[in-house]
Formats: structure tokens, C-alpha cells, sequence
């Protein structure tokens, strides 16, 4: 299976500019599923509540996921795409999992990070995990990582690669992943945007890059540069996240004790 992130660095505002130049891309790209970042087309440093109205979109009936999935069926692969979504007068920052059959699932971000909070609802799809035949794709976004249990959870939810949209601007999390691949015996894939947003007065964001794959044995098999866009395929074998096994005497989820984690 030929997995890969995009790493791009995105016009805030600019929704159809910016899904134009994936598009222009995707054609050069020859994968079976493809994340991109959190709030890929839409841009990270809203400055009103009349910004996110303006950008948010239902899903799936919004322009972005029917752009994406048709995306996805001309071109027979998977994508995750970060976007704001609308849901009645909620707001959620959201990833959407689409393929060659369409519209497959929507994850909404459960662990919202600095000004988000002013925006958008904590998500509450669940953790949720699609099997798409090669593979079984669990999806959290960016901050989600700081919470170990999104990634356990997945893991026991039968996940063979977690998808992790993102728009870091903390160093620590290209470290992290290779924990929370390792701890979980998953791959991992997170797509993670460049460059600088600075609006409305507020104090500049400036995101690392640094996308990863990371193998279940904690592995980078691919890490992006902190600067410069750039998109990467690598291939794998999602089989390798199935064996949980450390050693003849330890599996890794069959030996947790969760009667002694019990608050």
C-alpha cells in the first residue's frame, strides 16, 4: 500500500485557490491514500466568528468535500482532508475521509487547541476507525496527539495507520508521534502545513512542518522539511500493524491492566 502526506502552506481565505493548486498537484501523485492538513484549503488564524461562518461547510454536502471526493475517484486513492465544518449553528474543526466509492466518514477534532476554543465545539463524532480494505484508518487532528488515549483508543479500535492532520506550531510533536506509533504498533501519517499567518493584530503563528510517516517499530520512513512544502509517498505494509506481539511473552494490548488505570 503507497501512503504519503501533503505538506503545503496554504492562502488563508483562499478555499478555492488553494484546493485549485491541490488539484493541479494530485496528478503527479501516484498513492492508495494521501493526508493532508488540518484545515487545509480554508487557512488556521481565523480572526472573527464572521470568518469561520463565512468558510465552515456541511459536510458532506459542502463544495470542499464534494471537490475532494471526486478528487478521489478520478484519481482511485484515499484522501483526509482537514476543514471547517457547519453543522446547523455549530461549528467543528473536522477532517473528512474520502475515496473512489465518495464520501466515507467525518472525524471532528476532539481536543481543541489556544484560540480554536473561541471558534469551534469540541468534536463529538467519537474516535472512529473505517476499514477500506487494504487498511483500517483511524483519524485524530493535531493537538490530539498530546492525549495518548486518542491513539490508544484507535489502536484498540483496530486502526493499522492513524491519519493526523495538522497545523503544528509546538516542536514537540514530530518526537511524539514516533511514541505514539511505537506504544500502539500503528503507522502513522501526519500532514502538517509551512509558512507564517499573522491577521488581524494577532501574534504571528509560524508552523513546522516536520510531516512524518512513522512505522510501527517507531521508524520515521519519511519526515518533510520545516520549511518548505513538499509531498511524499512511501511504501507500506499495513499488515506490520497487526502483529502486536514485543516477544514471545508480550503483546502489547493483550498485557494492559486497565483494572489498575481506574481513577
Amino acid at each position: 500500500m503507497r501512503v504519503g502526506y501533503l505538506q503545503s502552506h496554504p492562502e488563508f481565505g483562499a478555499v478555492q485557490r488553494n484546493i485549485d493548486q491541490f488539484a493541479s498537484q494530485l496528478g503527479d501523485v501516484d498513492c492508495d491514500l494521501l493526508v493532508l492538513p488540518e484545515l487545509a484549503f480554508s487557512g488556521y488564524q481565523f480572526a472573527t466568528m464572521e470568518e469561520v461562518l463565512a468558510l465552515a461547510e456541511p459536510v458532506p454536502d459542502g463544495p470542499t468535500t464534494r471537490v475532494c471526493a471526486d478528487l478521489a475517484r478520478r484519481h482511485r486513492l484515499h484522501l483526509v482532508v482537514g476543514l471547517p465544518e457547519r453543522d446547523g449553528g455549530t461549528y467543528y474543526n473536522s477532517a473528512i475521509l474520502v475515496g473512489p466509492s465518495g464520501f466515507l466518514g467525518c472525524y471532528r477534532k476532539t481536543h481543541l487547541f489556544f484560540e480554536e476554543t473561541l471558534f469551534f465545539s469540541p468534536g463529538d463524532s467519537g474516535l472512529r476507525v473505517w476499514d477500506i480494505g487494504p487498511a483500517r484508518l483511524g483519524v485524530m487532528i493535531c493537538f490530539d496527539w498530546y492525549y495518548p488515549e486518542v491513539a490508544r483508543t484507535l489502536a484498540l479500535r483496530g486502526a493499522d495507520v492513524v491519519c493526523h492532520p495538522s497545523n503544528l506550531v509546538l516542536p514537540w510533536c514530530p518526537d511524539a508521534m514516533v511514541t505514539r506509533s511505537l506504544e500502539n504498533r500503528v503507522f502513522s501519517i501526519t500532514a502538517n502545513r509551512v509558512g507564517r499567518e499573522a491577521r488581524a493584530g494577532k501574534p504571528p503563528l509560524t508552523f513546522i512542518g516536520a510531516s512524518s510517516i512513522i512505522a510501527p517499530d517507531g521508524t520515521a520512513l519519511a519526515r518533510a522539511s520545516a520549511a518548505d512544502p513538499e509531498c511524499t509517498v512511501v511504501e507500506i505494509d499495513p499488515a506490520a500493524a497487526r502483529d502486536k506481539s514485543l516477544n514471545p511473552y508480550n503483546h502489547i494490548l493483550h498485557d494492559r491492566r486497565p483494572q489498575s488505570y481506574a481513577l
